[in-house]
């Protein structure tokens, strides 16, 4: 029945979550800091307030809770932020959390990254068992990524590129499509993160917080941008998923994989597998609604974890079907009130 508590295996057997829906929970992505070191058009404000510390969970109950969750069956951890590599001491968390892989407790350690940062942490990531990760450009143009960025350093990013694949990570390119922005820039990126052996992944537009200016001016359907693509390419689809809710085609001409991320225009619900935990400890059970579950009361009140696992519990139980995401003329605020960079990329 909806809204049960959902009773837990034991630590050891690694049986995975299951939703109200049947849904099982493998996949938990963790926002360490809402802080980054760019302030992108589409997800934050220029003028942006920040969490106090004493706000955020410290490095040591991240581990905890991302270790209680991998002990019921996550199988995949993604830190993110704001920008998670801004954050001091944070390669501590990448070692600690190492240990699950090697025990074979996870499969998989990865983070989502602007790339500001990647020429400094990259061999250091592959050191603690991380093998691939996402990072964001939106535009090959130097002026236009600052522009969109408004703080950003396209050369800086692509250092950190360099720096990633000398050290063996993989590498998947995140671009956000924006109308008018860089719609045209669409094929050309293709061609450049495929020419690097990256895998490109476009993603429409979500409605998370206030920003400076209308999301609606911004959106651009991806049903519309795969339909001009296949007036020049071969997109073969392919069954292929990497956990999170993207689409993917092998592009016959570059013989490349492009990712298809479309929350408006193919609701992607149906097969979510994930939770997300900000840095404050709230997980959201879906991105796009508000209901949240404190876990750093649990965590500081006791050193047992009995208590943060039934909180876990009772919140999986209130994992909805799916999110309630719109842009249009008559919806075109956001949705829900916390920005992405609070939630985690």
């Amino acid at each position: 029945m909806r809204g049960s508590p959902i009773q837990f295996p034991s630590p050891s057997s690694g049986t995975p979550l299951l939703d109200p829906f049947g849904r099982s929970i493998t996949y938990l992505r963790v926002s360490v800091t809402d802080r980054c070191d760019f302030r992108c058009v589409y997800c934050m404000s220029e003028d942006m307030a920040f969490l106090p510390k004493r706000d955020l969970l410290s490095l040591e109950e991240l581990d905890r809770i991302c270790s209680v969750f991998v002990a019921h069956g996550v199988r995949k951890l993604r830190i993110t932020g704001g920008e998670p590599l801004v954050r001091r001491d944070i390669m501590t968390l990448f070692h600690s959390l190492s240990r699950h892989l090697k025990s074979g407790a996870l499969d998989e350690l990865t983070v989502t990254t602007n790339g500001s940062q990647l020429a400094r942490y990259a061999q250091e990531l592959v050191s603690c068992g991380v093998e691939r990760v996402n990072v964001s450009i939106d535009t090959l143009d130097p002026g236009k990524f600052h522009q969109i960025t408004r703080w950003g350093d396209l050369s800086k990013v692509l250092q950190g590129l360099d720096a990633a694949q000398t050290a063996g990570l993989k590498i998947k390119i995140n671009t956000v499509a924006l109308k008018g922005v860089n719609e045209e820039e669409i094929e050309s990126l293709i061609h450049w993160a495929h020419g690097h052996g990256m895998d490109l992944t476009l993603i429409e537009v979500m409605p998370l917080g206030e920003i400076d200016g209308q999301r609606v001016d911004q959106f651009l359907p991806l049903s519309e941008v795969r339909q001009r693509l296949e007036g020049r390419y071969t997109l073969q689809d392919l069954p292929e998923r990497t956990g999170g809710p993207a689409r993917y085609v092998r592009v016959a001409e570059t013989g490349g994989k492009l990712g298809f991320i479309t929350p408006l225009t193919h609701n992607f619900c149906e097969s979510c597998n994930r939770v997300r935990l900000t840095c404050t400890g709230q997980l959201f059970m879906c991105l796009g609604q508000e209901d949240a579950a404190d876990l750093r009361a649990p965590v500081r009140v006791s050193e047992d974890n009995a208590l943060l696992t039934q909180v876990i519990a009772d919140a999986i139980a209130r994992k909805p079907k799916g999110h309630d995401f719109i842009i249009d003329r008559n919806h075109s605020g956001p949705a829900v009130s916390r920005h992405m960079s609070m939630t985690g990329g």
